[in-house]
């Protein structure tokens, strides 16, 4: 799939579902999601959408329909992440990054993390 449409929060909610384990049906899905306080017809509503996508897709299974992701997690999260970058950066990684590191609170072993990066970024320029 060359390109990956906008998903929605709620969206998000049921791909980390499937992510997780798939194929699933939408009652067990919707059993995951319990703690929204969604009606099992919501979560049909958004597997609807997501298959109408192309996101996920599904199948007749013992049990019913089952859904199945079509797009991995990674990848997604990629795509989200640019177009995240691009409206509210306009494109510039250094700007997001230094927002982030000024604004943000980071562990000890993220702030390792991030210095092993950028050492490796120096290296490699």
């Amino acid at each position: 799939m060359k390109s990956i449409p906008r998903i929605s929060e709620a969206e998000w909610e049921v791909l980390g579902v499937l992510w997780k384990k798939f194929p699933l049906t939408a009652n067990e899905i919707f059993a995951a999601l319990n703690k929204h306080g969604w009606k099992l017809n919501t979560v049909r509503t958004f597997l609807t959408r997501l298959e109408g996508k192309g996101v996920i897709a599904s199948q007749q299974g013992p049990d019913g329909k089952e859904f199945s992701p079509r797009i991995d997690r990674e990848t997604c999260i990629r795509h989200a992440s640019q177009s995240f970058l691009e409206r509210v950066f306009g494109g510039a990684t250094g700007a997001l990054m230094l927002h982030f590191a000024r604004s943000e609170r980071l562990s000890p072993s993220e702030l390792a993390e991030l210095q092993a990066i950028l050492d490796q970024k120096r290296k490699g320029e």
